[in-house]
């Protein structure tokens, strides 16, 4: 029915001389365009009818819709098991323009006017820091640190822009913005309820697309999806169905649309089930077929329908067509055309009369029949009663066969120009790589679900504090061979914990082909390594690992000895262990292998990566992806959210940013101008993919961290040594604030990460003992390279060493600083002694003057002695340094005493919330007497650097007067030391005597090689200034000080 014929039958129920005919319950933002008289109502009506139609009226509805569809997700493609998994709501705030229709024209435009007026009145009155807050300055912050760069502000303010221009593109493909990270969910093989399976790949090159595996003879013709017909779109996605295989002598199901319970409530429906005559019955009578509550929403469609009926489809369209046609009165020609059908088969028009009141400025009104009205109220949605036909998965598996059983074999295969190509998929979340020369392939992975794992824990609650111990699953075990899921989760994770660390960084586990590589060349992001053991391995790996319950000292200790004892390793782990599972993320390149990976994945060049020398790496080889394709960055997004739906991952460190924000890979000389940050070899497609990254990670993950490893990050100087451009800057201020349109965040500036890595301290201590006299290392270096930004360094993440000084025919402290030596080696006490003091020294001073995060690659925390080399063709395919030596725990005193050094300085944390308590107060730096000092917290630490010299009363300044008690001490034999302080000088009383700028010192004995940390007593009055405690950082002392009577009080 066109509009014109809609607004004219309107008129047509009307006589002239009356009102204009309109339903009887109007809604509410229409009314005023409707009330109008009859001198006006052919324009009120085609405008009323226009602003109808159009997407400005339409829009007050907008967020009604969203929410429906969200509702009814699950009845579309793939859906069904997303129907109890939790979705976070995303609010929009996008602000419409809604025209409202009213008699007056003039009038509209007045309320018009004043808007402008007020907004640009509030427009006026916010500050520059407003706007910045509200997203529209986002060079602001440049002023408050007095930075004058007008490329670099030009820069930040179109990437501001190009990241709202971007968000509104992806906007027009997705119903909600969070949908693209949620592609998991339709891309790849999944199982739909309707007895069948569901492959859908995008592969835009490609003319043919086909699945072929064992579960078909590796036929390409039999489930295929053609060009130009179901299943290939213009965005070049392609889809396949695989119904299951009906057994013999059964009869298919007696519903087309049959559905099956396969997880959620599995067994639902296979005893018991009502009949689908009853359940259809009800559903006539308790609840709505769709469609048929349409004249209940949509009053309008009744006179519609009406006319329709009266006129037929080619009905009168102007006056004129009416003047032959008598009588003229609405009324009375709805009666006889209501007498002259009555016999007529019911339709789908609800009953209905016109009915006139007979007064001069009356309403015509089209009434319903008030009982059918009331029945039609009373009645529900039809959709829960659509799956009140389900039946369980019993009931599937006596009538059907899986059309690709658990654990079968599959690729994809293209025709393409260049000719017929297999390929893994690139959504596969279970992979066999092609080792021994056998082609790779994908498996299926779908365990039935009494035997699939259920995850059991809870993931601890993220501390303020992070002492990350990174891992390698495939080197974690003490054989020359690769290790599995199974052997970390018992032997490894205790370890984990007893050592006193909180949360763990998980190398090399995503699928990669090269096991040489440590799974930084990755091949397929979506799938866990098959190396290592299963999805559900990995599952319980994690789970275990996220345990609340701590373990005992005994018994933690008791599991670093690695004895065979699987019944007491499954006991520990069964406890718990309350650790947070970080993942090593490689998005910043790809593998460039062709046939397990995704390069020339469609036959083309530039499916997902760049065509040319922009898509190499400059050094490496592999591909560098393409982050201005949607597609693309829906691959990258869901890949992020996948490990933290299907795995429960709870942070991520983004490996080598500098590869894929700059076109030269970070092989560059950095001078610390920015200009060289925002000219043109930054890639502005890739800042814009770890913006939605993070924004997207923290809206849908709340409790998620990120973490930001750039090699360029520590060149960049600017006032101060200022990192704020590169990746984890700062977190976020204030919330995510997700609209229809726009995402940003509050800190325009940054990219959003939680923690960004320092790279100079573990490249300034490798220098430092490589090549640099022990005598001629300089204090000042030190604590510039451990603190790096100061304005920052709460967000940094330091270490002294990880798997990179190791790997690549690299070295270890251990192996630099011991050697060949050990405790037994004849004449060896000097050397020992040199690297039992340098590597409890450079441990505690990086741990403890940094940031609130801290990292340990595997092993180092006891001193291991060899290097990581995995096997290559270089070393004969050699297993030997692929392995940990955790037997020296037990057979080594010089390991144990470093791994009892390491375990008490996590204490550190553990008990006085060390990292937590803000930044060190560094007071004392001395190049000459190689010493630093600086407190933290209530703690003092005290480190003499230098290689001969002893100091017997070496003054150091304190703030607060009283007694201070060594704690820990490198030197302590138990810790390999000397012991060369006496036990009667731990004890140190401050001297009225100013030094290092503060009012009291300490004289205390400084061995060479040494380092102490001290923790205060002090001796106050309650007239002294109490702010001095809020200086010495024991808020707890100032409670009890305040609480408590008395004139003085010594309080530890």
């Amino acid at each position: 029915m066109s509009l014109a014929s809609f607004s004219f039958f309107l008129h047509f129920l009307k006589p002239q001389k009356k009102s204009l005919l309109f339903l009887s319950k109007t809604p509410k933002a229409l009314a005023p365009s409707l009330w109008v008289s009859g001198r006006c109502r052919r324009l009120t009506l085609l405008n009323m009818v226009a602003t109808c139609s159009s997407l400005n009226t339409l829009s007050a509805s907008t967020s009604v819709f969203a929410t429906k569809v969200c509702q009814c997700q699950s009845l579309y493609l793939n859906k069904f098991f997303l129907q109890n998994k939790p979705h976070t709501t995303l609010s929009f705030s996008r602000k419409v323009r809604i025209i409202k229709c009213t008699a007056s024209t003039s009038q509209q435009k007045d309320l018009d006017n004043n808007n402008k007026k007020k907004k640009k009145k509030k427009k006026g009155d916010e500050t520059e820091e407003d706007e910045e807050k509200k997203g529209t300055n986002p060079v602001g912050f440049l002023t408050r640190l007095g930075i004058s760069h007008k490329q670099f502000a030009h820069f930040l303010r179109e990437r501001h822009k190009s990241l709202k221009d971007l968000k509104d593109e992806l906007f027009k493909r997705n119903l909600m913005l969070k949908d693209i990270a949620y592609g998991f969910e339709l891309m790849g093989l999944h199982r739909h309820p309707e007895h069948r399976m569901d492959f859908m790949d995008w592969a835009p090159g490609a003319r043919y697309c086909s699945l072929v595996g064992d579960f078909n003879g590796w036929s390409p013709t039999e489930n295929s999806a053609r060009e130009g017909h179901f299943g290939h779109d213009d965005y070049g996605y392609w889809f396949i169905i695989l119904e299951d295989k009906l057994k013999d002598g059964l009869k298919p199901d007696e519903l087309y649309f049959q559905q099956y319970n396969y997880v959620d409530d599995y067994d639902k429906g296979d005893s018991g089930v009502t009949s689908i005559e009853e359940i259809f019955k009800k559903a006539n009578d308790d609840y709505w077929e769709p469609g048929e509550d349409t004249f209940v929403n949509r009053r309008f469609d009744v006179p519609a329908k009406l006319y329709e009926q009266l006129f037929g489809p080619n009905g009168p369209q102007t006056e004129e067509d009416l003047e032959d046609m008598r009588p003229l009165d609405a009324e009375t020609r709805y009666n006889e055309w209501k007498k002259q059908h009555k016999d007529d088969p019911p339709s789908n028009l609800p009953p209905c009369m016109v009915i006139d009141e007979g007064k001069e400025y009356d309403i015509y009104n089209i009434k319903s029949d008030p009982v059918w009205l009331e029945k039609i109220r009373a009645k529900k949605p039809p959709l829960p009663y659509w799956f009140e036909t389900r039946k369980g998965r019993q009931a599937w598996l006596k009538k059907y066969t899986p059309a690709i059983p658990h654990g079968s074999k599959y690729r994809v295969y293209f025709n393409t120009p260049s000719g017929p190509l297999e390929r893994v998929p690139a959504w596969a979340t279970y992979v066999q790589p092609d080792t021994n020369g056998n082609e790779a392939f994908a498996i299926h992975w779908e365990p039935a679900q009494e035997h699939a794992y259920k995850w059991k824990n809870t993931p601890p609650k993220v501390p303020k504090s992070l002492r990350i111990y990174e891992c390698h699953v495939g080197i974690s075990g003490s054989e020359p061979k690769i290790s599995s899921f199974t052997d970390f989760t018992e032997k490894v994770l205790p370890h984990v914990k007893g050592a006193g660390y909180n949360a763990i960084q998980l190398i090399g586990v995503v699928e990669h082909k090269d096991y040489f590589t440590v799974g930084y060349r990755v091949t397929n992001l979506y799938a866990v390594s098959s190396r290592y053991g299963t999805p559900d391995d990995f599952k319980r790996l994690v789970d275990e690992a996220h345990g609340h319950h701590s373990l005992s000292d005994t018994d933690s200790f008791d599991s670093l000895n690695f004895k065979q004892n699987s019944g007491k390793a499954k006991g520990l782990v069964s406890s718990g262990l309350g650790l947070l599972v970080f993942l090593d993320i490689v998005h910043s390149y790809s593998a460039a292998d062709e046939m397990v990976g995704l390069s020339l994945f469609d036959g083309s060049n530039d499916c997902y990566f760049h065509t040319g020398k922009r898509g190499v790496h400059k050094y490496w080889g592999t591909r560098m992806f393409k982050y201005g394709d949607h597609e693309v960055l829906q691959y990258l997004l869901s890949n992020l959210n996948w490990w933290v739906v299907e795995y429960h991952i709870d942070g991520f460190q983004f490996h080598s940013l500098s590869s894929m924000m700059y076109t030269h890979n970070g092989f560059a000389s950095f001078t610390g101008d920015l200009e060289e940050y925002c000219n043109q070899y930054v890639d502005k497609d890739a800042f814009l993919y770890l913006i939605l990254a993070n924004e997207l990670l923290h809206t849908l993950h709340p409790d998620i961290v990120t973490i930001a490893e750039d090699v360029v990050v520590h060149h960049l100087h600017v006032n101060g040594s200022m990192q704020f451009l590169l990746c984890a800057l700062l977190l976020v201020v204030g919330e995510i604030v997700l609209s229809l349109l726009i995402v940003d965040l509050n800190a325009h500036w940054g990219l959003g990460f939680d923690y960004y890595v320092n790279l100079s301290a573990p490249e300034m201590w490798s220098s430092f003992l490589k090549n640099i006299p022990d005598h001629e290392w300089s204090m000042s270096k030190i604590v510039s390279a451990l603190m790096g930004n100061r304005q920052y360094v709460d967000k940094m993440l330091i270490y002294a060493e990880n798997h990179n000084q190791s790997i690549s025919g690299g070295q270890s402290f251990a192996e630099i600083l011991f050697g060949e030596i050990n405790e037994y080696t004849p004449g060896s006490t000097e050397s020992l002694l040199r690297g039992y003091s340098l590597h409890k020294m450079i441990r505690m001073i990086t741990y403890t003057i940094g940031g609130r995060a801290y990292l340990n690659f595997m092993g180092n925390e006891f001193g291991h002695p060899k290097r990581v080399e995995f096997p290559m063709p270089s070393n004969n395919f050699s297993y030997s340094l692929a392995h940990r030596c955790w037997h020296l725990l037990s057979n080594g005193e010089l390991h144990n005493n470093l791994f009892s050094f390491d375990k008490d300085l996590m204490n550190l944390d553990e008990n006085n919330r060390l990292l937590s308590t803000g930044l060190p107060h560094i007071h004392h730096v001395n190049d000459t007497t190689m010493v630093i000092s600086y407190i933290r917290g209530p703690l003092l630490f005290i480190f003499n650097f230098h290689p001969t010299d002893s100091y017997e009363r070496y003054s150091i300044g304190v703030e607060e007067a009283g007694e201070y008690q060594i704690v820990l001490n490198t030197d302590e034999k138990k810790y390999g030391g000397q012991g060369l302080v006496d036990a009667r000088q731990y004890l140190q009383r401050t001297i009225s005597k100013k030094a290092d700028g503060l009012r009291n010192c300490l004289e205390l004995p400084l061995p060479s090689r040494t380092a102490q940390e001290l923790e205060g007593t002090l001796i106050v009055t309650r007239a002294g200034n109490l702010a001095s405690c809020f200086a010495f950082g024991d808020c707890e002392f100032i409670r009890l000080f305040l609480l408590l009577p008395g004139s003085s009080r010594s309080i530890k």
